[in-house]
């Protein structure tokens, strides 16, 4: 259950990175409690996660699923860069979220 929390804390950590994009520095009343919304749940589910995870497994992998997912929305969404070197290193962090999390 712990994995599944830290998956699902990782989604809502890119939902809360992309938001602060639409709350306008927080002055956008709807997109901002959204964002803070998003932060809550994603450090309650961490918290929940880091029960029974190691705790430096647990924040990497959290941090590389927001890192992935927000770069790659910022890709989709925001017109950010998509070249071949970004893609490269998001492959990378993919493959060292894998790792961490069958290296135990």
């Amino acid at each position: 259950m712990a994995w599944l929390f830290l998956v699902v804390a990782g989604l809502f950590e890119i939902g809360w990175a992309i938001g602060l994009k639409y709350t306008d520095g927080f002055t956008k009343p709807v997109p901002s409690l959204l964002t803070a919304l998003s932060m809550i749940i994603s450090l309650v589910l961490l918290g929940l996660a880091l029960k029974t995870l190691p705790v430096g497994t647990a924040y990497a992998m959290w941090t590389g699923i927001g890192a992935v997912g927000t770069a790659l929305l910022g890709m989709w969404l925001m017109g950010d860069p998509a070249h071949v070197a970004r893609l490269v290193c998001i492959a990378v962090i993919i493959g060292g979220i894998f790792g961490l999390k069958f290296a135990g």
